[in-house]
């Protein structure tokens, strides 16, 4: 074992040796370290491997919008195979002006911005649905101000959202929408500009007695091909809702009394020659300051003063058939 010696006098004439330092163990302890990568966000390739690899997209930008370098990652999230595709572009090419001036506006004044959303419109016209991330970064030497940030594609996350939010609020046996729905199209219009909505109550006649006689399977399918004959007769904007085991709605928005009337009338002669079953209907058109619900409300009580003045008429043809014999 190699050994560093240590002498020094003794308290007679000679020297005394003792034994000191292992060599080798304080060579060792002398060595420089070598650095270790991979465990430093200063290491310049880490850095560098991690904007490479991150399937987020890593950019930086001027202001006004030119694209300056950017990660294969975000490269793809706009469609390109390289930041020389981009020459000639800006930011404003691929988001709508106004969005981009507000996002920059709001990293001017604060410095920075967090989950910001909004969608980016690709040259091959696909959207793409993002999340960005930014701060803003001054050149010491320049002055010039540059926007560095990160882009989170969630365009699958939103796509599942909207699924989800389809089947909650959509009947399952009909398509139609749901009673849920009628949260959102009470919003919808009642914040219409001119305060106008429409609505359409329908009831199929006599289901009960169908169901009874020819049995749930069939009563399902007169249902949906009920459902089918209202979607088909009104705009795709005119929301069909069944709200009850054979009760329909038609939600008429930005509609005044008129054009509730016509389209009611449509469907009346509609009914005559493709209705798959005979069925009452009553409509009214929102009065001015009424809920949404009162509207409705009205609508129904029409539909059921219908149906009365319908089986009046019905007994007194009765009535007026000579008797036989």
């Amino acid at each position: 074992m190699p050994l560093y010696l240590q002498s020094f006098p003794n308290q007679g004439n000679g020297y005394a040796v003792r034994r000191g330092t292992d060599l080798s163990r304080l060579q060792h302890s002398r060595k420089p370290q070598k650095r270790r990568h991979f465990r430093s966000l200063s290491d310049p390739h880490t850095l560098s491997e991690l904007a490479l690899r991150l399937k987020e997209g890593i950019y930086i930008t001027t202001l006004d919008g030119e694209i300056v370098d950017a990660n294969p990652a975000f490269l793809e999230m706009f469609g390109v195979d390289s930041l020389e595709d981009l020459k000639g572009y800006r930011t404003s090419d691929f988001v709508k002006p106004e969005v981009r001036a507000r996002e920059m506006a709001l990293l001017e004044r604060e410095g920075s911005v967090r989950d910001v959303e909004f969608q980016v419109a690709r040259r091959d016209g696909e959207v793409r649905t993002v999340v960005d991330s930014a701060f803003l970064s001054v050149d010491p030497e320049s002055g010039e101000k540059y926007c560095h940030g990160i882009l989170v594609d969630i365009t699958q996350r939103k796509e599942l959202q909207t699924q989800l939010l389809e089947l909650s609020i959509r009947d399952p046996l009909t398509g139609c929408y749901n009673r849920r729905y009628l949260n959102t199209v009470t919003r919808q219009c009642e914040a219409q500009p001119k305060g106008e909505f429409g609505c359409i109550y329908l009831d199929i006649d006599h289901f009960k007695q169908y169901n009874d006689k020819n049995g749930h399977a069939e009563g399902d399918g007169v249902l949906v091909k009920m459902a089918r004959f209202l979607m088909r007769h009104v705009r795709a904007e005119e929301a069909v809702v069944r709200v009850g085991g054979d009760e329909f709605l038609v939600v008429l928005s930005d509609a005044g009394e008129e054009q509730t009337a016509q389209v009611a009338e449509r469907l009346r002669a509609a009914a005559a020659v493709s209705a798959p079953v005979p069925f009452s209907m009553g409509w009214a058109a929102r009065r001015k300051g009424e809920k949404f619900e009162e509207t409705m409300v009205r609508a129904d009580r029409q539909l059921l003063a219908v149906r009365v003045d319908e089986r009046r008429d019905l007994q007194k043809r009765r009535k007026k058939r000579p008797k036989a014999g």
